[in-house]
């Protein structure tokens, strides 16, 4: 195992083959000026071939035959499936590089941040909105400003809406399907809501049409905030708006974009935390938290459906 990698690029290797790894992460890291891209592995191993030659990199049978090329491990995988190869990865001593939500468990989640301590290896979760710009920079700025009495977001997408999904390649998810905006787009809101208004103390939670999920939060800091957050609404309702309320007025999440770049940015947070072994603020113990927040928002969710 490595911990300490000087000036050498860094070799990693990516688990997954769909669309997402397909726009972000392996253009990414074919990009990225200190990075040795290795190779690919996938479920499918057509797929892997495909993306892997569009590369001219390495199309790898076993992922342990990955993990034993490489320095790190980048996941564009469903969430569970993520989880459970997090934990052989860490154990050959490779660094995560993984996508939100970590797990749709709790179980699943601690065990996979559980594995990256014993290894001692870095971990870095690819919260988009922590390192696209400008967002990330707003993101900072709030969390060291004082006085936020609440907050308010809005994460409405129409994927699953009628008609809408079927030019999005999205839209075929199994995952996204079962758990809905709740686990898919739930996780870009508390990496905002969490690092300005503090840990979340208690979650009230209910379902609301098309698979949509309210949430009211305490913070550690006193503050509230609201969320809602779905995938199945009217195209012309779906967007997105996070702002902040205080002593200094109201703050306003800015647009952002290019996700390649952010993508980018999150293999700087890793390759720095394997350099330095300081954890990332968006490292696996903070999707952990994350996972424990959605899990018991479903689970209220879920009991106030029953009933």
């Amino acid at each position: 195992m490595m911990t300490s990698y000087g000036m050498n690029p860094l070799r990693v290797g990516l688990l997954g083959t769909g669309p997402w790894a397909a726009r972000t992460h392996a253009p990414a890291l074919a990009a990225h000026p200190a990075v040795e891209f290795a190779g690919v592995w996938g479920r499918r191993p057509e797929a892997a071939g495909a993306l892997a030659r569009t590369y001219g990199v390495k199309v790898y049978e076993t992922t342990s035959a990955l993990f034993a090329d490489c320095d790190a491990v980048a996941f564009a995988l469903p969430p569970d499936v993520q989880a459970a190869l997090a934990v052989p990865a860490a154990a050959a001593g490779c660094h995560l590089l993984l996508d939100k939500p970590v797990a749709t468990t709790v179980a699943g989640a601690r065990e996979a941040a559980d594995a990256a301590e014993r290894a001692g290896v870095a971990s870095v979760v690819f919260f988009t909105l922590r390192f696209a710009t400008p967002s990330a920079d707003w993101i900072a700025e709030q969390a060291a400003a004082d006085g936020w009495f609440t907050a308010r977001a809005q994460w409405l997408g129409a994927l699953f809406a009628p008609g809408a999904g079927a030019s999005s390649p999205y839209a075929g998810s199994p995952w996204r399907r079962e758990k809905g905006g709740l686990w898919d787009v739930g996780p870009h809101v508390l990496s905002v809501l969490m690092p300005v208004l503090g840990d979340v103390t208690s979650v009230t939670a209910a379902g609301g049409p098309a698979g949509t999920t309210h949430l009211v939060l305490r913070h550690a800091s006193g503050a509230s905030s609201t969320a809602t957050m779905g995938l199945g609404a009217p195209v012309a309702a779906a967007g997105v708006g996070i702002e902040f309320r205080g002593e200094r007025g109201v703050a306003v999440l800015p647009e952002w974009s290019d996700v390649p770049g952010a993508f980018g940015r999150a293999v700087d947070a890793l390759l720095e935390s394997a350099r330095g072994g300081v954890p990332h603020a968006c490292d696996l113990r903070f999707g952990l938290r994350v996972t424990e927040v959605l899990a018991e928002a479903e689970e209220q969710s879920q009991a106030r459906a029953r009933t």
